[in-house]
């Protein structure tokens, strides 16, 4: 009978019955006591006995019961459960050891395994599963749980490329025979025990991992196939990784090992004038990039102590910028409105005017097209302005991991030159295709979607990214970064998810608005809706002097086109204003690549505010802009260099200004007689 109740427990472990089944069948034969009586009764037909197991007991228990009823042992089922209880603990303590190898071991290094196994886990319940794997090239690895111990000769090779990377970056100097000599001479092959995990699905780039309990957030990953991925998701039993490579070769089963690494990029001065993918790796074609140090892409901001006022301009080359809505360094202005309304040319402007301006300057293209950042990427090198700038770019075609990650290490790259005391400019292209990738991310991980299906720490997801940028204080070098984010609104809806996230993370928008963009008010920056938090702090004093009136000009300017838009009989005051305004528009107009010096701005403004350009036809207006600054270029290079050096406007200066303005006047009227 002994051997039938062992029997029973063994079939009902194998069907999987749950303990808490087996605990209510228990529970119903001690609560109904004369159940089991009548079940044991011979005297009842079988076939009413088995109606009352079908009435009462629990689905998974039935065909037992049932066969413990026809053999007239069912007074046993308390031994089956106990038998059960047994098993079920047995098997739950049973270390599960998986032994990969190219030669079958013998039994003497079985049982050296064993005894390796039993020091390190003290269990001598140890069930070993042997697998043979020609792709180790010899030697085998141990694999207890989810740790692995690898002693086998591709994972020594791994381990000596590994040790040589580390060593080829901190020992930057040194050439590849040095570094390889000392790696080679000071190898030391240690079976560590690693973490591993097992695949649990794929697809989408996204990867579900069972095991890794110790896996960090952000941390690398490495599968099978050598593709690594990032740990996005850590739930109770499971993790989440985005793959920042091909899926193919990644099945369910699949082992991943941890690396105990933080994802990061190598970062150093090679990358100026390089463009790169979100890996740091480069795509233009020429050539591999040396790095001599390594930086995680996810870094906490600088404190309140590590940081300085922003008080430097970092000058756009933008005249309706500049003259009111100044940027600092350090400073975070966002650039926002419809598509196709120029905000990747106040961009690219912006980096143009940092020629010789000792700034740094990096853009990341955030799902654009590849022939649009090639565009952009020869409008650089044109204007030679890719010796300063690199490019980081995650296209359209890439998988979302790849373009959530970018502008994060993006921002590691200019990092890097900020805490060598440099100043650093960052534009995002744009974070709207970010925060898109992001959620299909999140989606697809499992989270729950919240407002416009994006999850609910999309806010943190930029805030986290912009904060880093500063202006570092004296002690940490007087660094900074300065980003240029862009958001894409929807019909001009500034009211939308994203756009009011990032408005309230940022120092102040620059908005774009498609109106005055079709109109031909290029660019098409909005000045009410437009603001600068930074403001005159970021201004130098001839800037602040010379914009004077300006915003209130045109402010007023606006409001009176409004009211005399249907008035024919204008007073001359009305007129001169209406006249001035429209002249101050078409100042402000500027073509593409074409950006101002700070002294060009100053001379532009001095002889606007001052009236010099009325009775000019508005036609001709930006003619003679360019005429003049050509005149001040070539006759007056010393007034424009002294504007640019000391940042000031004495008000001799302004009256010089004026002057020469009117010398030129009689030069082209001697000209035309």
């Amino acid at each position: 009978m002994l051997q039938k109740v062992v029997e029973y427990a063994k079939q009902l472990f194998r069907m999987r019955v749950p303990k808490s089944v087996i605990e209510e069948t228990s529970r119903i034969f001690e609560v109904l006591p004369e159940t089991a009586g009548q079940l044991s009764d011979a005297t009842i037909p079988l076939e009413k006995r088995m109606s009352i197991i079908d009435s009462i007991f629990p689905t998974e228990v039935r065909d037992t019961l049932k066969v413990l009823c026809n053999d007239g042992l069912l007074s046993a089922w308390g031994e089956v459960a106990e038998e059960y209880e047994r098993i079920s603990n047995e098997e739950s303590t049973k270390l599960k050891v998986h032994l990969r190898y190219v030669t079958k071991p013998e039994e003497e290094q079985l049982k050296r395994i064993r005894e390796f196994v039993y020091n390190k886990y003290h269990s001598r319940n140890i069930e070993v599963v042997l697998e043979e794997d020609e792709s180790l090239g010899g030697g085998f690895v141990l694999e207890v749980g989810h740790d692995q111990y690898d002693w086998s000769t591709k994972g020594r090779r791994e381990q000596f490329l590994e040790e040589m990377q580390n060593k080829r970056f901190s020992n930057s100097q040194q050439d590849i025979i040095s570094i390889l000599q000392s790696s080679v001479e000071d190898f030391d092959l240690k079976a560590e025990k690693k973490e591993i995990g097992f695949v649990s699905s794929v697809g989408d780039g996204i990867v579900i991992i069972n095991g890794l309990d110790h896996a960090m957030y952000g941390e690398i990953v490495v599968f099978d196939n050598g593709v690594r991925g990032m740990v996005q998701n850590i739930e109770r039993n499971r993790i989440g990784v985005i793959l920042f490579g091909d899926e193919e070769g990644i099945i369910e089963g699949s082992r991943v090992v941890r690396s105990n690494k933080m994802a990061g990029i190598p970062v150093g001065d090679a990358y100026l004038g390089r463009v790169v993918d979100a890996l740091g790796a480069p795509i233009d074609g020429e050539g591999p990039i040396n790095t001599k140090e390594y930086r995680p892409i996810e870094e906490p901001a600088p404190g309140i102590i590590d940081r300085k006022s922003v008080n430097v301009p970092l000058q756009t080359g933008i005249l309706a910028i500049d003259s009111m809505f100044p940027i600092g360094r350090g400073q975070r202005e966002l650039i926002i409105g419809d598509r196709q309304t120029g905000k990747t040319s106040i961009a690219i402007d912006t980096i143009l005017n940092q020629k010789g301006k000792d700034c740094i300057c990096i853009y990341v293209a955030i799902g654009q097209k590849e022939s649009t950042i090639a565009s952009l990427v020869e409008n650089l090198k044109k204007n030679e302005a890719m010796s300063y700038t690199c490019v980081v770019a995650a296209t359209a075609a890439d998988p979302a991991p790849i373009q959530y990650i970018a502008p994060y290490a993006a921002t590691s790259l200019a990092e890097y030159f900020m805490y060598q005391g440099r100043d650093v400019l960052i534009v995002y292209d744009d974070l709207s295709k970010h925060a898109v990738a992001y959620r299909a991310l999140s989606l697809l991980l499992g989270r729950a979607p919240g407002r416009e299906a994006y999850p609910g720490d999309v806010f943190y997801l930029h805030s986290r990214l912009l904060e880093r940028s500063c202006r570092l204080s004296d002690a940490l070098g007087g660094g900074s970064i300065t980003a240029l984010p862009i958001i894409e609104t929807l019909d001009g809806d500034v009211s939308a998810y994203i756009p009011t996230n990032v408005i309230s993370i940022t120092d102040g928008q620059i908005f774009l608005e498609s109106n005055l963009f079709f109109e031909g008010q290029r660019p098409a920056v909005n000045v009410g809706l437009s603001v600068s938090r930074v403001g005159g702090a970021a201004q130098t004093k001839a800037m602040k002097k010379a914009a004077g009136s300006l915003r209130i000009d045109l402010a007023q300017y606006r409001e009176m086109a409004v009211f005399t838009q249907f008035s024919s009989d204008l007073d001359e005051s009305t007129k001169t204003q209406l006249e001035q305004g429209a002249i101050l528009m078409e100042l402000l107009k500027q073509p593409l690549g074409r950006p101002l010096s700070l002294g060009e701005q100053v001379v532009t403004l001095v002889l606007a505010l001052h009236k010099e350009f009325l009775g000019t036809a508005k036609k001709d207006v930006k003619d003679l802009q360019n005429k003049v600054l050509a005149f001040f270029n070539e006759q007056e290079g010393d007034l424009i260099r002294n504007i640019e050096i000391s940042g000031l406007l004495q008000e001799d200066m302004e009256q010089r200004i004026i002057q020469l303005y009117h010398d030129f006047l009689k030069k082209e009227e001697e000209k035309l007689s």
